[in-house]
């Protein structure tokens, strides 16, 4: 083989490989970032399922403090105030 030959094989090895290279990190990059995403999207979830939380347990303080307030009859009574 000539030494004109053997430079583009080495070349062309080198250049193939090179590809390959950039291809397999792209992919590894691109598969970190959407993992990154799922938990984000994860903690996303959960910040609302808190506040949610948060936002029954304070409604549900409302609704004892307005029964203690003006305590509620129960709905088969008829009114006494009207005829």
């Amino acid at each position: 083989m000539s030494r004109t030959a053997k430079a583009t094989l080495g070349a062309s090895v080198c250049f193939t490989s090179l590809i390959i290279w950039a291809v397999h990190y792209q992919q590894q990059q691109e598969h970190e970032n959407m993992y990154k995403g799922v938990l984000r999207d994860d903690e996303r979830r959960l910040e609302k399922m808190r506040k949610r939380e948060e936002d029954l347990q304070a409604s549900l303080q409302k609704r004892e403090l307005y029964e203690k307030l003006q305590p509620l009859r129960p709905s088969g009574e008829p009114d006494a105030g009207r005829s």
